[in-house]
């Protein structure tokens, strides 16, 4: 497990998994997760050597002495440290859910340093698009059909409105198949989740959408939105709209897919990922 400090002193950790070469960097989200809820990424390993970032506090990495720098974009220079440590000129980078917010504030600030951007059912925060709870319960809605739908629907929507906390009951809406694989991907999360951390994670004055978009708008390097047709955040259309801040962009959308597609359909992700990768 290879060790880098970041530029505050912190210790990071990552994971190098997969067939030897030049790395394909993955940033988690969670936000704050443990790079471990990734695994081989659907078998993605047996074609790529996967280098899987611990974000400050999370994982192998330690907790810094402040704790305000688990906001986003503090956590840019980490990124731009790890890619001078894995001595690459240009790095292709892959990032989940919220690590997608993190990824484009370090595309927009570092954009010569990426050859190739793939963002996995992405967070959007950093263009200023925020969910819609409509948008949510209507991909809900397409689950009409599974057996728990019944006792999942009126808790994610009082969840959404803010009439009820947060259920287990709900969890399989994020999920294209609640099966076995599914249910242990959610039993581990607690115990891979900076929960502080992850509150600070998108705290005021983390991003400046305008900015970045400008900033964006001049990145040169191919980029891949990959969404889950099932996902209702990012829906299938905000996964489009993120798509539109990039000039050389392209959506895919993975039938019966949700939040973690890999998990969903293995062979169809790493399929569609690693045509855009070998491009």
């Amino acid at each position: 497990m290879p060790i880098f400090s970041a530029s505050d002193g912190t210790r990071l950790a990552y994971h190098l998994r997969g067939r030897g070469g030049e790395p394909l960097a993955v940033v988690p989200g969670g936000p704050m997760r443990a790079s471990e809820y990734l695994g081989d990424l659907g078998g993605l390993t047996a074609h790529r050597r996967l280098a899987l970032l611990d974000l400050r506090g999370t994982g192998d990495s330690e907790a810094p002495a402040d704790p305000a720098t688990y906001r986003c974009d503090r956590m840019v220079e980490d990124l731009e440290v790890w890619r001078d440590h894995m001595g690459l000129e240009h790095m292709d980078l892959l990032a989940h859910s919220a690590g997608a917010a993190l990824a484009m504030l370090y595309a927009a600030r570092h954009p010569q340093r990426i050859r190739r951007l793939v963002l996995v059912t992405p967070n959007p925060s950093a263009l200023g698009l925020r969910a819609v709870a409509e948008d949510r319960l209507a991909a809900a809605r397409l689950r009409a059909g599974e057996p728990w739908f019944g006792r999942a629907f009126p808790a994610f929507r009082a969840w959404l409105t803010g009439e009820a906390d947060f259920d287990d009951v709900f969890l399989p809406f994020f999920h294209g198949r609640w099966d076995d694989t599914a249910r242990a991907h959610t039993d581990a999360e607690l115990r891979q989740t900076n929960e502080e951390a992850g509150e600070r994670y998108f705290a005021e004055g983390a991003f400046t959408p305008d900015a970045t978009r400008k900033a964006l708008a001049a990145l040169t390097a191919p980029v891949l939105v990959y969404a889950g047709a099932l996902d209702g955040w990012p829906s299938p259309a905000v996964a489009r709209r993120t798509a539109e801040a990039f000039p050389h962009a392209e959506c895919a959308v993975q039938p019966g897919a949700a939040h973690y597609p890999w998990l969903d359909d293995p062979e169809r992700f790493v399929g569609r990922t690693l045509a855009f990768l070998d491009r």
